[in-house]
């Protein structure tokens, strides 16, 4: 009863802000097709297979920022070995989080919350059921505390990795079950004012705020 109220007052939760968000985010987004469209082309909008549950599917919505030239090894994590295919462009949108503005659209759906663990793809939960069995009875989200917790620390395990192979293996082996580690303990705690705590650990990757608990948090954490 409790979990089901918890996930009651979550998702009016989500309706209300992405609602309210949309006010400033569809002219932000109309803003960026006119520059993307301008310095890379179409398509604007990249659509990706991602899983909210351990069966189902969706498409997550992003503004692309990768090269659309066909690269016959896709292999490797898209922060790894695919690197190569980011634009300067997409550089930018990446940094300030503004290519994932159009997943207010999969909040609306309902494919996604603001606050969950991120939406693998599909093939990592084929390498690891058992892992995102049970860390996708969560709804998926667009920030998620082993996103913000673990982020940077596996940016540099990845960034050590030779080939697109290897890093697919270290991102399988370490990060998948560190980030499941972390994603658990939200699971276990979650609550309207943990989800608010998220977004605090979120805001705090791009701007200074009192206390900067995100740093404290990240270097208890690492370590998982």
């Amino acid at each position: 009863m409790v979990g089901d109220r918890t996930l009651s007052v979550k998702r009016v939760f989500d309706l209300v802000l992405a609602c309210t968000l949309s006010v400033f985010i569809v002219p932000i987004i109309l803003v960026l097709y006119v520059i993307v469209i301008r310095q890379d082309g179409h398509p604007f909008l990249y659509r990706s297979v991602r899983m909210k549950t351990a069966r189902r599917k969706f498409r997550l919505y992003k503004v692309r920022t990768m090269s659309t030239v066909a690269n016959r090894d896709n292999k490797g994590v898209t922060g790894g070995h695919k690197s190569s295919r980011i634009t300067p462009l997409g550089r930018k949108l990446r940094k300030t989080r503004l290519d994932e503005l159009p997943q207010v659209i999969n909040v609306l759906k309902g494919d996604i919350s603001f606050v969950g663990p991120r939406p693998p793809e599909p093939r990592y939960v084929r390498a690891c059921p058992d892992i995102y069995r049970q860390v996708l009875k969560d709804r998926p989200g667009i920030t998620g505390l082993a996103s913000v917790v673990f982020h940077r620390h596996e940016e540099w395990i990845l960034a050590q990795c030779a080939s697109p192979d290897e890093t697919e293996e270290v991102y399988i082996r370490r990060s998948v079950p560190r980030k499941a580690r972390i994603d658990l303990i939200y699971q276990k705690h979650k609550s309207l004012r943990m989800d608010l705590y998220v977004f605090y650990l979120t805001a705090a990757m791009f701007v200074r705020l009192p206390g900067r608990r995100a740093r404290r948090i990240y270097r208890r954490m690492r370590h998982i």
